[in-house]
């Protein structure tokens, strides 16, 4: 929705106050400047990122226009999940968790937090490093390591389409350039017509460079800072877990091994102790 509104408000203004100015909306509809302009921009990105890259951009784009997932709900959901783990491992050891983290969607306890087990990515780092725990003896030292090493990998991979799109963002006003600078080459093979009509086509080529400003700031630019914001909170939830894991095989208790990942979660949604400690006293009592 703020998304919606924040688009709305670039529209309005802007198009609202060329209107009030005098202009005509009819005159930004120029086909041949658009093709050049958007043509050169996706065709710059496609050339310049492997196609895994493109599907991950996609793929965070929807993201940003849809509901923000990292709710309240969602942060609780996966702070009980860890600590329903931790208190299996702390009771029957980590064996007892295969039946879990082999085929979580099977699992019975992961299906008690659908918010998380929809979170592929999460659920199998949580796999993944309970299986990596279960293996071997391993202190916190070496896992924090371990653990540090694959959320740095996992970040530069995360953040790379959003830097990819603001690389791009910043090479439209360029391209509005190149669009017209080609709409006065036309002009220019008309500079025996009347002076209307030469005015016609430079106020067409002009739009070319209008465009290009337009879409890198108001469109681009934009988007690629929401998608670095989601990919940031996204990492900051895998931190989280990271945290809860290393505090546990540090040998903390459950509780303030999840209270120490807890610290981690975004500042604006973050639960308090206090709310923490009320979800595991509820948890208990449902148990």
């Amino acid at each position: 929705m703020q998304k919606l509104l924040g688009l709305i408000i670039i529209f309005v203004c802007v198009l609202g106050g060329f209107i009030m100015s005098g202009g005509r909306l009819a005159s930004f509809w120029q086909p041949g400047e658009i093709v050049i302009i958007l043509g050169a921009g996706l065709g710059a990105m496609v050339l310049a990122n492997p196609k895994h890259v493109l599907i991950e951009m996609w793929r965070q784009f929807r993201g940003v226009l849809r509901k923000n997932e990292y709710t309240d709900e969602y942060q609780r959901q996966l702070l009980m999940l860890l600590y329903e783990l931790l208190e299996l491992v702390q009771d029957g050891g980590l064996k007892v968790l295969d039946e879990h983290i082999e085929v979580p969607e099977s699992s019975a306890l992961f299906q008690k937090y659908p918010l998380i087990l929809r979170d592929k990515d999460l659920v199998t780092f949580i796999s993944d490093n309970f299986r990596l725990m279960a293996m071997g003896k391993i202190n916190e030292h070496e896992l924090e390591g371990i653990l540090e090493q694959e959320l740095g990998a996992m970040e530069e991979e995360l953040l790379l389409p959003s830097r990819s799109l603001q690389r791009t963002a910043e090479a439209m006003p360029g391209f509005g350039i190149c669009a017209a600078v080609l709409g006065i080459i036309i002009t220019m093979q008309s500079i025996d017509g009347s002076i209307a009509v030469i005015g016609i086509k430079v106020a067409a080529a002009l739009i070319g460079t209008f465009l290009g400003v337009f879409i890198c700031y108001c469109l681009m630019d934009p988007v690629a800072n929401a998608m670095e914001q989601r990919a940031k909170t996204q990492m900051a939830v895998l931190e989280c877990v990271r945290t809860v894991l290393v505090n546990h095989v540090a040998g903390k208790p459950t509780l303030l091994a999840v209270d120490a990942g807890r610290k981690m979660l975004p500042m604006d949604s973050k639960p308090t102790f206090a709310t923490l400690d009320s979800w595991v006293n509820q948890m208990v009592g449902d148990n």
